[in-house]
C-alpha cells in the first residue's frame, strides 16, 4: 500500500480506459483530494446541445474515485447523487474538485464540485465510498 496520492493516481489512471477516452486529466492529488479536468467535446452534447448529464456524472465520479483511493486502499462507490446547477457547453473546460468530508476504516463521504473555466458551478456531487479489502494495486490486505 502506498500513501503517495500521486503514485496511487498514476497506477489507477494507467488502467482507467474510460477517463483516458473522455480526455479526463489529473491536475492535482492529495490525501483525500483530487482535481481533474475535462474539455466538453461535440460528442458529449445531448439533444439540447449541452453537456449530457452522464458525462458530468462520469467526471465527478472519476474525481471521487481518485480522491477515495488516494491513500492506496481500494475503494468503490456505495452510493452517490448529483445536482446539475447549470449547463456545460461545447468547448468548456470543466474542473472537478473532490474532497473528503469523513473517512472511517471502511466507509467515507466525499463532496465533488464541477466548475467551468469561469469558476461557475456546473454540478454538485456527493459520493459514499466503501473500502474493499485490497490495495489500489490489487494486493490483499
Amino acid at each position: 500500500m502506498s500513501i503517495n496520492a500521486w503514485a496511487n493516481a498514476r497506477e489507477m489512471y494507467a488502467r482507467d480506459n474510460c477517463a483516458q477516452q473522455m480526455g479526463i486529466e489529473i491536475q492535482e492529488m492529495g490525501e483525500g483530494f483530487a482535481r481533474l479536468t475535462m474539455t466538453i467535446t461535440e460528442s458529449m452534447l445531448n439533444g439540447h446541445q449541452t453537456c449530457h448529464g452522464g458525462q458530468l456524472f462520469t467526471l465527478a465520479d472519476t474525481a471521487f474515485a481518485y480522491a477515495c483511493n488516494s491513500q492506496g486502499l481500494a475503494a468503490v462507490a456505495s452510493g452517490c447523487s448529483i445536482d446539475f446547477v447549470r449547463p456545460g457547453l461545447a468547448g468548456d473546460t470543466l474542473t472537478a474538485i473532490a474532497q473528503v468530508r469523513t473517512q472511517g476504516r471502511l466507509t467515507g463521504v466525499y463532496d465533488i464540485e464541477i466548475l467551468n473555466q469561469h469558476e461557475k458551478t456546473i454540478a454538485l456531487f456527493r459520493g459514499r465510498s466503501h473500502r474493499i479489502g485490497t490495495t489500489v494495486s490489487g494486493a490483499k490486505l
